[in-house]
């Protein structure tokens, strides 16, 4: 099981590498816009961008490669199985004694009283 989950972060890994790689490889819409407006060609400024290239298609693919193994290991890391031992701080903590007051456990002991100057003046 841990061989998969390694696999599934690896491959998490490259694509998130790869979707960083094409979205700064790719021409911005809004790169064209000063000569837009100035050439009358404004119409294809608003208007419909037509078919997905290459790059776009790749980086659609490589986003849903990414958020599968995202759903992968999140569910490969909150089932775990009945017989393994657990990481959790909170389950290893000691038990707290129960013959211990609460006030002592709590510090409030430590705090000096504050009505006991102000009754000395």
């Amino acid at each position: 099981m841990q061989v998969f989950m390694n696999l599934v972060l690896v491959v998490q890994l490259l694509s998130a590498l790869t979707m960083i790689g094409l979205v700064l490889v790719q021409h911005g819409k809004g790169a064209d816009m000063g000569a837009s407006f100035g050439s009358g060609a404004s119409g294809s400024l608003f208007g419909a961008t037509g078919s997905a290239n290459f790059l776009s298609r790749s980086t659609a693919i490589c986003a849903t490669l990414f958020f599968t193994c995202t759903l992968a290991l999140a569910y490969l890391g909150s089932h775990r199985s009945v017989g393994a031992t657990s990481d959790n701080v909170l389950e290893r903590a000691a038990p707290v004694a129960a013959s211990a007051p609460a006030v002592a456990a709590s510090g409030a002991a430590a705090i000096p009283d504050a009505a006991a100057p102000a009754a000395s003046r």
